[in-house]
């Protein structure tokens, strides 16, 4: 089993912080190219009106290395930060150069403790990570009566290259495509580590994960021992976990499933999901779930069996250790369900093809209420401006 590797992070640097002492202002806060969306964040955190960061089309990316691009934590709580137009967050510093080109951070996204679903961020491209790691400019944070708890360790460094969640923090995500990010170890997209201060999950809606990869546990997103997530009608195509599980072994200590690796979305012992109106296709294996009281409904999981041969078993749809809450879930792969826990009845096995268009829309009419469809609109900009 997969387990935590705490050490000691000190000397650490204060991320960008202007003075405290500038009166509190009224947003909304916008951000062209070339600007400092970091600023704008720390602006609107003092805001006593409209704490709303609006980011125009282009492409930022980070000036210097650091622990994070953005970063958000308790005093930013109830901020949004929203895209209008194409905007790209990227972790290089050159968006332009090659995938393989080294970014500067190990998450382009930090959300800290002490954040409420209040706090949203909305509209963006995330995409870059590449498993670059540092301890530069982690942020100071006051955790309160949660400090002998909460442990800043392995995984607070190295997971989540897109986003990376700490703490007791349950923002919401919507609208959000996480695009090609990997790390050195696990969640090539998405680490949630709240640490047992689950009692509000994190929340995705509307959102694409494409070309996400890890050499361990989900590719997509990982909900570390202790955390919720809240998923609805998400995309997950060509997400890439597993195919470094031996390098993880010798130079962690660590193992995890195996036989037949983890999927997109890994649910670790102690944590729950609530899934709905979401489709997984083409990724190394769909779900593994080793929680209790997880909820899937109306997802579609078809054909995730993108393995490079490197883990002796065969890849799997759903390996689900309480299937008691899989309802009205379409499931068509290489082995369908590898502990047999989900009920049949509820759910439909080896449905017809789903016929996907070339956004993995089915045209099938069969699955009108089954699986991810695109969001109906985005915010105008007399929306955005209110």
């Amino acid at each position: 089993m997969l387990l935590s590797l705490v050490f000691l992070i000190v000397g650490c640097e204060n991320h960008s912080d202007p003075s405290e002492q500038e009166p509190a202002n009224k947003g909304p806060f916008h951000v062209h190219p070339g600007e400092d969306i970091q600023q704008a964040l720390d602006q609107a955190s003092r805001a006593n009106e409209n704490r709303r960061v609006i980011v125009h089309a282009g492409t930022y990316s980070p000036p210097l290395p650091a622990f994070a691009f953005l970063v958000l934590t308790s005093r930013h709580d109830g901020v949004e930060l929203i895209a209008e137009g194409d905007v790209t967050l990227s972790a290089r510093s050159e968006p332009s150069t090659p995938a393989t080109s080294p970014s500067l951070v190990n998450h382009v996204i930090y959300c800290g403790d002490g954040l409420s679903s209040k706090t949203l961020i909305e509209g963006f491209t995330i995409t870059g990570a590449n498993g670059f790691v540092t301890q530069d400019r982690i942020p100071q944070e006051r955790f309160g009566m949660r400090e002998e708890t909460l442990q800043r360790g392995t995984f607070f460094l190295l997971d989540g290259g897109g986003l990376k969640v700490f703490g007791q923090s349950s923002p919401t995500i919507r609208n959000v495509r996480f695009i090609e990010n990997c790390t050195d170890l696990c969640g090539g997209a998405v680490s949630i580590e709240q640490q047992g201060f689950n009692e509000v999950a994190v929340s995705f809606e509307n959102c694409l994960f494409q070309g996400n990869r890890c050499p361990g546990t989900g590719s997509a997103i990982d909900v570390l021992s202790g955390s919720s997530a809240r998923i609805t009608n998400c995309l997950f195509v060509g997400n890439i976990a597993n195919f470094g599980m031996e390098q993880i072994s010798r130079d962690f200590g660590l193992t995890y499933n195996e036989q037949h690796g983890c999927g997109a979305l890994t649910v670790f012992p102690g944590s729950r999901v609530f899934v709905t109106s979401s489709t997984f296709t083409e990724n190394w294996n769909g779900i593994d779930d080793h929680g209790q009281g997880s909820q899937y409904e109306q997802c579609l999981l078809w054909n995730n069996t993108a393995t490079d041969g490197s883990r002796p078993g065969k890849p799997y749809e759903v390996d689900i250790l309480d299937g008691s809450g899989v309802k009205d879930c379409w499931i068509h792969g290489e082995i369908n369900d590898l502990r047999g826990t989900v009920n049949q009845e509820w759910n439909r096995f080896a449905p017809p093809d789903p016929e996907f268009d070339s956004d993995f829309i089915p045209r099938n009419p069969d699955y009108v209420d089954v699986g991810y469809r695109p969001p109906v609109s985005t915010p105008s900009k007399d929306e955005l401006l209110n």
